[in-house]
């Protein structure tokens, strides 16, 4: 059993590594996720990892070596942070948590000059909103606040961001991308369809 599950594998994987990828172009369209490496966002404490999931579809094509998407992204972090302490035989226990959800709306070149049809960079603009959350808690006077409302410094943010995706086959493929999001750095799958 555990030689068919092998030969199964290295047989899709050949599959794959023959398979062309052709350059982004109109018409083209990508969905991604994945996960980040460091934050510009708010907290301390113990951080959940980024995670982020975005749409491209080719929009443009604006003569010479380049295509412009539009598509989407949706992000999430969060940070929890439990402190307590003991004094003059009191105990105190506190809890605070932020959460982050990142929405936007995103375009970028897409340079497909190169000869390998396999690599796709690009580079581009995000105007997004960005909606925190925020609860504290405590033992100590009993209170618990929560600004579920997105008014604890959410608003408006604009970005750049510079990125690549490397397909190993028609439809799948790796993405490295730069900026800011929920992540400084995002690493993840990239499914063009």
């Amino acid at each position: 059993m555990k030689k068919n599950i092998y030969l199964l594998t290295m047989a899709l994987v050949a599959f794959m590594l023959s398979t062309s990828a052709q350059s982004f172009k109109v018409g083209s369209n990508v969905i991604t996720a994945g996960i980040g490496l460091g934050s510009s966002l708010a907290g301390s404490g113990t951080a959940s990892p980024g995670i982020a999931v975005q749409y491209e579809h080719g929009t443009w094509d604006i003569g010479g070596p380049g295509t412009i998407s539009l598509g989407g992204y949706i992000g999430y972090k969060s940070y929890k942070y439990d402190y307590n302490y003991g004094y003059f035989g009191s105990y105190y226990a506190a809890k605070e948590k932020w959460s982050y959800v990142i929405v936007g709306v995103r375009s970028a070149y897409h340079f497909n000059g190169l000869s390998n049809e396999k690599f796709d960079p690009y580079g581009g603009l995000m105007l997004s909103y960005d909606i925190v959350s925020y609860s504290y808690s405590d033992n100590y006077t009993g209170s618990t606040y929560y600004n579920n409302s997105g008014s604890y410094a959410s608003g408006v943010g604009i970005s750049l961001y510079l990125g690549g995706r490397y397909y190993f086959s028609q439809n799948f493929g790796a993405m490295l991308e730069l900026g800011y999001g929920v992540s400084y750095i995002t690493l993840g799958a990239a499914y063009s369809f």
